[in-house]
């Protein structure tokens, strides 16, 4: 299938959401002078367009959006047109109540917001056919298209009865029997036994504790309903246009989306990107979310969203320093990027995100926001014939899996202190603060070409999952593991021993005795540091080569590190310095070292083809040694032995 260079031939896509149904007529005009006057080279069209191309059922108006691309076709921007499916009509919920979608308390999603539709509703999924088809067949010769959007954020649950008649269905087709449904589902615990699939719901709001294993499923089922309503979309236009890339934008690190599965049903994979300008971490945020979505995309991906200033839904809206919302996109494009687009074009005067920025602010043409625009437009083009299409290396593999996040969420586990996604950044933060480029993977992918594979926590592990763990380090890779992993198989049965069989002799363990959780703010000391949120009872079993012990407390000379050969297991969480040093040494063991040596704390250096990226963090100038001469391609100057950043500065070299 066609992939993204197709799209960008050869230089990165720089533009946003554009949303012209909003303003009137004579304002286009003017937007197409501002966007190229800021070097946009595309625009993403029809997101939230459904009412305004079918205001009636069966009605089409798509005359303003002919004239809109036939706009941005004489102008030379081209068009990402999207499914309007993400938000339908009020008329549809009117008409017809079967497609909105009911809360875990039968409670109904009405319009008046978006994302209103039931991801299972039959009626909702013949209107989205219709009028995508329609939409197809009228723009698919259309010289200004250059990719499709398929809807916009997938992130609908459904406990309606529509969705339990599908949730069934699923069942079956996964489990094929009701007595192998109740083994799954452990149902012999508080006399939950099945004898109907018609007893068979959906995890809708009980008196007490849900059913762990029926809560993952329905998470399971959730994913795959959503995906069907996108291929189905997917495959009608690729009828019209099989030779334009397809994709939809995943946002960072949800949980509704298994995305390994999402992004091998995508041609291109895009994801919207929000860090927080007063976070600390905001940098690393972004670099773990990159990193995530270059790895799904196995290449170039698309940052389909980012702010160019303020958000609208945090509890205070900070807006982007000067030259953050630059540095912010260079760091995509470092990790990956060859596009780079924002939500939106034009700041909205009304509705419910009027107060969240776009790329053209309320202060207009002369605002901080469109002079930061226009620069960083000027910046991409300068780069994009020496980046575009080019791929980086990482000698790091993080492991990643959407249903062990699923099945350690659940209600009743150890500590809600600990959570997948906590985990994630932490142990990230740590090599990305070690200036070591990671990517992420899969448990059951290929792990040969990783010099180290790190697990920050995979509570859940199918057998096929552990068996490639299991291979990777026997064909001599490095394997670092987090507490926690290996607990639970595939329908979150507890292993024998609480962690499996084969792990603990990998890692030297002969018997876990017990979980000990910390509190918030408490923390063990072990030998050389102290430990967080959380700590095990091990027993070693001998044949391990290094242990690092707990001191004091209930578990005094027991061991919180164990190294066995080249498997590690970190017992608790260490303080983030401790745990910055501990994986540095350990992938310098394993031939893994960072793009240079010496760089400043607050400066990321990312290789990208031939290309050196080095972006400053902080607040303040700052100096990085160069090995050797390079070319800085956004100055247009020639660096030898050091280059100095400034303040949330970077410098594109090439050797």
């Amino acid at each position: 299938m066609p992939g993204l260079g197709d799209a960008t031939r050869g230089r990165i896509l720089y533009g946003g959401d554009y949303n012209p149904e909003q303003w009137p007529e004579e304002t286009w005009h003017e937007d197409v002078r501002l966007m190229r006057q800021a070097g946009v080279t595309t625009v993403t069209l029809g997101v939230f367009s459904w009412a305004r191309i079918e205001p009636r059922p069966g009605e089409r108006d798509f005359g303003w959006l002919d004239r809109v691309m036939d706009l941005m076709h004489e102008a030379g921007i081209g068009v990402v047109l999207a499914t309007p499916t993400a938000s339908p009509p009020p008329w549809m919920g009117h008409l017809h109540p079967d497609t909105l979608p009911r809360d875990e308390e039968g409670r109904t999603e009405w319009w008046g917001g978006r994302q209103h539709f039931s991801h299972s509703s039959a009626t909702y999924r013949r209107y989205a056919a219709a009028i995508t088809e329609d939409l197809a067949a009228r723009y698919a010769g259309h010289p200004a298209l250059t990719l499709w959007h398929i809807n916009n954020e997938y992130c609908t649950y459904d406990w309606g009865d529509e969705a339990a008649a599908r949730f069934r269905d699923w069942l079956r087709a996964r489990h094929e029997t009701l007595d192998a449904l109740n083994a799954a589902w452990g149902t012999a615990f508080w006399s939950q036994g099945y004898g109907d699939w018609a007893e068979v719901m959906p995890p809708r709001h009980p008196h007490y504790l849900k059913n762990p294993t029926q809560v993952l499923d329905f998470k399971r089922f959730t994913s795959d309903m959503l995906l069907e309503c996108y291929t189905a979309e997917r495959d009608i236009v690729r009828r019209h246009t099989p030779h334009l890339p397809v994709t939809t934008n995943f946002m960072p690190l949800w949980a509704g989306q298994d995305a390994w599965r999402w992004a091998e049903e995508e041609d291109v994979v895009s994801v919207d990107l929000y860090p927080d300008p007063r976070d600390p971490f905001g940098a690393q945020e972004g670099a773990l979310v990159q990193d995530m979505t270059r790895s799904q995309a196995r290449g170039p991906w698309m940052l389909m969203e980012q702010a160019a200033g303020a958000v609208n839904w945090r509890g205070v809206n900070h807006p982007k320093p000067r030259g953050l919302n630059r540095l912010w996109s260079l760091q995509a494009v470092a990790r990956g990027a060859d596009a780079v687009c924002y939500f939106q074009w034009r700041q909205s005067r009304q509705g419910a995100e009027k107060f969240h920025s776009g790329m053209v602010s309320h202060a207009g043409e002369r605002g901080r926001t469109y002079q930061e625009v226009t620069r960083l437009g000027a910046d991409l083009a300068r780069i994009s014939p020496h980046v575009a299409g080019t791929h980086g290396t990482a000698g790091v593999a993080v492991l990643h899996d959407w249903n062990s996040w699923w099945a350690g969420d659940q209600e009743a586990r150890p500590s809600h202190e600990v959570d997948h996604p906590g985990m994630l950044r932490a142990w990230h933060r740590a090599l990305w603060q070690a200036h070591l480029t990671t990517d992420f993977a899969h448990p059951e992918h290929d792990l040969s070409g990783y010099p180290l594979v790190v697990v920050p926590q995979l509570y859940l592990l199918t057998d096929a999952a552990v068996d490639n763990l299991l291979a990777y380090v026997r064909g001599g890779g490095t394997l670092v593991c987090g507490f926690l992993t290996g607990v639970a198989d595939e329908d979150d049965r507890v292993r024998p021993g609480g962690m499996d069989a084969r792990l603990r002799d990998l890692f030297g363990i002969r018997t876990l005795h017990e979980w000990w959780p910390l509190d918030a703010g408490e923390t063990v000391a072990c030998e050389g540091f102290r430990g967080a949120l959380w700590s095990e009872e091990l027993e070693a079993d001998g044949t391990a080569d290094a242990t690092t012990p707990y001191r004091g407390g209930e578990l005094d000379g027991l061991p919180a590190v164990l190294r066995k050969g080249r498997a590690w297991y970190v017992s608790t969480l260490p303080e983030p310095g401790a745990l910055r040093d501990l994986l540095t040494r350990i992938a310098a063991d394993a031939g893994v070292r960072p793009v240079l040596d010496g760089l400043p704390d607050q400066v990321e250096a990312v290789r990208r083809g031939d290309l050196l990226f080095l972006l400053n963090h902080g607040r303040e100038p700052v100096a990085v040694d160069l090995p050797g001469p390079h070319h800085d391609l956004l100055t247009g100057t020639d660096v030898t032995g050091r280059v100095t950043l400034e303040r949330h500065g970077a410098a594109v070299l090439r050797p």
